[in-house]
């Protein structure tokens, strides 16, 4: 069986794919795989672009694995099944009053999936959506049901709130939620020296604040969000809802093939591009302002640096893709994060900005995505784990203070390396 991932340019091969219904079918997988010598890996919707799923063994989906499990109102508390995809989440809280504190712009995700990788929004204030767990409940490599959180196995809970998959399967989140509230989203089209020359402010004056540049031009979209307290929110608005889904889709999609087809264009097109931008306000509940339609594919490369060289590093990445030795025109997104004390996590101990390249799938990202790959390193950058990057073992101890300290917390909780793969062993060792 072969199941390729949202971007194909990853096929997991996998003799079956099992669908577990309750936390004890989750319990006997394992338990199989550890019995017969085998590897089990858990997948999920697709959007990461490595081998973080790959096996050639058990392939495990927690799609028939979700929904609410409890929520305390009065504490703003949720524990939900970990195969429980944001886009579902984000209405099931809403419905209880509630919602997550901070989200990224892709919703297809499980929240397992999610906080796996590091995945993360934007806003200074926010960390990683790992950082709204509080508790997880997880079947390690021998078969046991580990429960831990902030004041329970603490230690585990650090290693566990981002584990790339590595400690077990994660069967139960629960999360710190938030009342439900409204965001107003303003989408502007900008130049990028006045962006640069005022993103402190620009970050300090915004609940959420990110912006896209546009490679050999010096434009900008900025995307700021900021809680609404007045103001009913959208119910059909037919303008916005067409611009997202042609300009931001359909139209694109067209320009990437065009400068597929004739490399030389990829400059005009980004012009084009950057051209279209909208203009427009969007004010609805969070959970429906964050995310973003997208259809047209690509692969993605995206680094966490810290906050106070981000000025440094966009200067060198701006000068490398303007050479126009690489025939991109993929915007590069940039956004910020709050430091955390989660052991892999790309945000630990610093206050972090995050930079994402982006390829349109169908043409070759390698030299484009090595030549940004080595700014980022030379500034300490940590790469998302759900995206494209050459790490290996030497490196990532390098930068990862507690990358010793995880690691042994992993042999412990999977002595016999059942959640393993080559992608796995090649950065954790």
């Amino acid at each position: 069986m072969k199941i390729k991932n949202w971007a194909g340019n990853v096929i997991v091969t996998s003799n079956s794919i099992e669908y577990p219904e309750t936390e004890a079918d989750i319990q006997k997988l394992v338990l199989k795989a550890g019995n017969t010598g085998k590897k089990i890996r858990v997948i999920g919707s697709g959007h990461s672009f490595t081998e973080l799923c790959q096996t050639a063994h058990f392939l495990l989906s927690l799609d028939k694995y979700q929904g609410l499990i409890s929520v305390d109102k009065n504490s703003c508390k949720a524990t939900v099944k970990a195969g429980t995809k944001l886009k579902l989440l984000g209405e099931l809280l809403f419905k209880e009053g509630l919602a997550m504190q901070n989200l990224g712009d892709i919703d297809e995700q499980s929240i397992a999936g999610t906080i796996s990788t590091g995945t993360h929004g934007t806003g200074i204030s926010f960390g990683t959506i790992s950082t709204q767990v509080i508790a997880l409940k997880f079947i390690n490599g021998k078969g046991e049901i580990i429960n831990c959180s902030l004041t329970q196995n603490a230690e585990l809970f650090r290693a566990a709130q981002v584990s790339l998959g590595a400690l077990g399967v994660i069967t139960e989140v629960t999360l710190q939620c938030v009342p439900a509230y409204k965001l107003l989203l303003q989408n502007r089209k900008e130049s990028l020296n006045d962006v640069l020359s005022t993103i402190e402010e620009r970050k300090s004056e915004n609940r959420n604040f990110e912006y896209y540049w546009f490679p050999y031009t010096n434009t900008t979209w900025t995307k700021s969000s900021n809680i609404a307290q007045d103001g009913e929110p959208d119910k059909d608005n037919f303008i916005n809802y067409l611009l997202e889904l042609l300009i931001e889709n359909y139209s694109f999609k067209a320009l990437c093939e065009y400068a597929r087809y004739f490399p030389s264009q990829n400059r005009i097109v980004s012009k084009i591009a950057a051209q279209s931008v909208p203009t427009l306000n969007k004010l609805n509940y969070s959970h429906r302002v964050y995310t973003t339609m997208r259809l047209v594919k690509f692969t993605e490369m995206e680094y966490s640096i810290p906050a106070d060289a981000y000025g440094d590093v966009m200067k060198e990445i701006i000068k490398k893709v303007n050479s126009g030795n690489f025939p991109i025109h993929f915007p590069i997104e940039n956004r910020w994060v709050k430091a955390d004390d989660i052991f892999m996590s790309p945000a630990y101990k610093r206050d972090s900005a995050y930079i994402a390249c982006h390829v349109y799938h169908k043409k070759d990202n390698t030299k484009y995505f090595e030549a940004i790959e080595s700014v980022f390193k030379s500034y300490g950058g940590r790469p998302h784990w759900g995206k494209v990057n050459r790490l290996d073992a030497k490196t990532a101890e390098n930068i990862y203070p507690e990358f010793s300290r995880f690691n042994k917390i992993r042999k412990e909780q999977d002595p016999d390396g059942i959640f393993t793969n080559a992608y796995l062993k090649k950065i954790l060792g």
